[in-house]
């Protein structure tokens, strides 16, 4: 059992709520040139995978071991918490407007503390409840759901996503209580990849050219690059660095408080969607913003009586 150390987590899933912020624009930005959901996915997994390994090869090779009791885990967090995970997300946000469909993956927040609170007995405060009231208003705010034409497929899609990231956090602070962060991105990755590999085998389609030229749309259309260029950028940028930062935010932080701050990924995302993509963002989703922030604060502090 390691120390925790809170401050470190929550620097690391701030950074990574902003990395995966910008994350959701690049996703939509990518689908647009034709590449399937199911293609990117495979491709987002397989490079973290790889980068991971390479990682471990070089600096930590003893951690590649693998006790038997943690290959269902491993099995079960790859498919579940990563690989029907990205491919929900990256659905729901080609269908829906950026921010409505982080409103709706970030449920997660309540399902969460709910499934500590019973299975694993965490205790949870009034306080924790009322940041994560806030968290939820501030979202809908932001979102400016109730104007929103919601497509039902990209709704469920969204909803999919919120019980896989669920699962993402839980499982996730399980498994850093004995395992490293680069170790565990490396086997979940790689199962997520052979999961991709498996389904795009099943259902082949045509990869559009690595080389082609791709507009970076929005107030960046001047701007073209390779689509090669484009998934590099995905695979270290939204992929491996954010999802290794939030591992490491999960072995020091409970599943619940690494949550509730990765909400933070939907004000950086709308912000992100408003700057490069001319998605509206009004006076009153910036207040709702503030009430996300406010939320997180109140929700955070209640850690010195939950003792996280």
């Amino acid at each position: 059992m390691r120390v925790r150390r809170p401050a470190i987590g929550a620097v690391a899933v701030s950074f990574a709520a902003l990395l995966f912020g910008l994350n959701a624009s690049t996703v939509k930005v990518i689908i647009g040139t034709g590449i399937s959901s199911e293609q990117l996915v495979l491709f987002r997994t397989t490079f973290t995978a790889i980068v991971a390994g390479l990682v471990l090869l070089l600096t930590n090779r003893k951690a590649f071991r693998l006790a038997k009791k943690e290959i269902p885990i491993m099995l079960g967090y790859g498919i579940a918490g990563i690989a029907l995970m990205q491919w929900s997300y990256a659905n729901a946000v080609s269908l829906l407007p950026i921010s409505v469909a982080l409103l709706i993956e970030y449920t997660a927040i309540v399902i969460v503390p709910l499934v500590s609170y019973f299975l694993f007995k965490e205790k949870l405060t009034g306080k924790l409840w009322i940041g994560i009231a806030l968290v939820l208003a501030g979202l809908a705010i932001v979102s400016n759901i109730w104007d929103s034409q919601l497509n039902p497929t990209g709704v469920a899609w969204a909803f999919m996503a919120a019980i896989c990231v669920s699962i993402y956090f839980l499982v996730g602070e399980h498994t850093q209580k004995t395992r490293d962060p680069m170790s565990t991105l490396f086997y979940t990755f790689l199962v997520a990849a052979l999961f991709w590999l498996v389904m795009n085998l099943l259902n082949p389609r045509d990869f559009i050219s690595l080389e082609q030229s791709m507009s970076l749309a929005g107030n960046l259309a001047m701007i073209d690059w390779p689509v090669w260029v484009a998934l590099i950028w995905l695979g270290v940028m939204g992929s491996f660095i954010p999802m290794l930062l939030d591992y490491i935010a999960l072995g020091n932080l409970s599943a619940t408080a690494v949550g509730v701050i990765a909400t933070a990924e939907t004000i950086f995302a709308s912000a992100f969607a408003w700057i490069w993509l001319n998605e509206s963002m009004s006076t009153i989703e910036v207040i709702g913003g503030i009430i996300v922030v406010c939320g997180i604060v109140i929700a955070e502090t209640s850690r010195t009586v939950r003792k996280v």
